[in-house]
């Protein structure tokens, strides 16, 4: 691991570098959603929220269905369990594979005592990247919120319950907005009214071209007459 100074400085370089990219760059969910954007939160960096954990992989990689934002569920394989320590507190995260096309990248979304408080109510992701020997450097100082966090445009998995924490993880990304959900599903009730608004519109209006292609269709039989 790197020296606690070298450590700090990484860190604020990572967080200048993502409040560019967020503001700047066309794949940014600010940009690419237009959605006025101001500098990303953060608790201050805390080396007790560093710490060491083991991958205890599954024989084979299970499936597993993550529930989103939109109320979909995202396939991703279960690969195992992270065990570390917090404090005096052993602690477990189950760790997931998005499959082709992430490379050797996991991702490890959980919640904690922070969720829907201090930090995003539907959860933060930790990546990592996998290794032989199964041992990594897993820092919540690097935790991050979803995409769903700043705009609707973009469909995020959830944390699944096994990955609650009973701990307040105040390290990583703060929450952005104003309105913070409490919990994931609170996220799904939230876009349920703009749902059914939507689909309200979507069948009066199709309920009206139905009723306008019977009025020509009758009058098209009735020329044929």
């Amino acid at each position: 691991m790197a020296s606690a100074p070298s450590w700090r400085r990484e860190i604020e370089t990572e967080r200048a570098m993502k409040n560019d990219f967020m503001a700047r760059h066309v794949e940014s969910p600010f940009v690419a959603g237009r959605v006025p954007f101001h500098d990303l939160l953060y608790f201050v960096p805390d080396p007790k929220f560093r710490v060491t954990a083991k991958l205890e992989r599954r024989d084979a990689p299970a499936e597993a269905y993550l529930r989103t934002n939109r109320d979909n569920q995202a396939v991703m394989r279960d690969l195992g369990e992270l065990t570390f320590k917090l404090g005096t507190r052993t602690l477990r995260l189950r760790v997931f594979h998005a499959g082709e096309g992430v490379g050797t990248s996991v991702f490890v979304p959980f919640r904690d005592l922070t969720s829907g408080r201090e930090s995003y109510g539907a959860g933060r992701y930790v990546t990592l990247e996998l290794n032989e020997a199964d041992t990594y450097d897993l820092d919540f100082n690097r935790a991050f919120n979803p995409y769903c966090a700043y705009t609707d445009e973009f469909e995020c998995p959830f944390p699944p319950a096994e990955n609650d924490l009973p701990v307040a993880v105040r390290a990583g990304e703060k929450v952005w907005a104003a309105e913070n959900p409490r919990t994931p599903s609170s996220v799904v009730l939230a876009r349920t009214p703009r749902r059914r608004r939507a689909a309200s519109t979507a069948s009066g209006a199709a309920r009206g071209s139905a009723r306008r292609r019977s009025s020509t269709g009758g009058a098209a039989r009735t020329r044929r007459r």
